[in-house]
């Protein structure tokens, strides 16, 4: 049994709706579910992806009171178009995640929205291993998961690659905690994410 699993895919813009509104028209679907993380001063929207993963797109909120520590996914420094910046693993005991880990991964934080309950391992300064290429980890609480529970449109992950300079080291750390196939690491001069989707208009692909 694996460790960690595919939970969801994020992208991140300076607004929302330049975020939703980059998907929108990259996937040809609606992102019609919103939700709010008050703990972080950011808001999203999600899209179905099948009954176990979802799509995110997220930015800071302004409506929302300023956290008292950098919010996750680094997004305190996000400038520049909408793009994908995060893939989000999911394990059924956070603690043992972190410890099979190097360190860099963070402490958890205990989130609720609604009937929604999570743990979710974030470094003090926000970015994630790997100079923030590297996951994030989450862990549900109870039998509640975005995923089966958002409009399902059709749309399905193709594929994800991660591209980075040191792909190889982040393939031998994390591949042996992942199904097979999860991730294809590709050695690159600059650190980036793509991902494809099958969608009802054919294949497409965000970056």
């Amino acid at each position: 049994m694996n460790l960690l699993r595919l939970d969801h895919l994020a992208l991140a813009a300076e607004t929302l709706d330049v975020g939703r509104m980059h998907v929108e028209e990259a996937l040809g679907v609606d992102l019609a579910t919103r939700g709010e993380h008050p703990q972080m001063g950011t808001h999203n929207h999600l899209l179905s992806l099948g009954p176990e993963i979802y799509f995110e797109a997220i930015a800071i909120n302004p409506d929302a009171e300023a956290p008292n520590r950098p919010r996750w996914f680094n997004l305190d420094n996000f400038q520049g178009p909408p793009r994908l910046t995060n893939w989000i693993l999911a394990t059924d005991d956070l603690d043992a995640a972190l410890a099979a880990l190097p360190d860099g991964f963070g402490q958890p934080i205990s989130l609720q929205r609604g009937d929604f309950r999570w743990s979710m391992a974030v470094p003090d300064d926000g970015i994630l291993p790997w100079g923030g290429w590297g996951p994030a980890l989450i862990q549900w609480h109870g039998d509640m998961h975005p995923a089966p529970l958002l409009p399902d449109q059709g749309i399905r992950l193709g594929g994800f690659v991660m591209h980075h300079p040191d792909a190889l080291e982040m393939a031998e750390t994390l591949a042996p905690l992942l199904p097979r196939d999860t991730v294809l690491f590709q050695t690159a001069e600059s650190p980036s994410l793509s991902a494809s989707f099958d969608t009802p208009q054919g294949r497409r692909v965000l970056t």
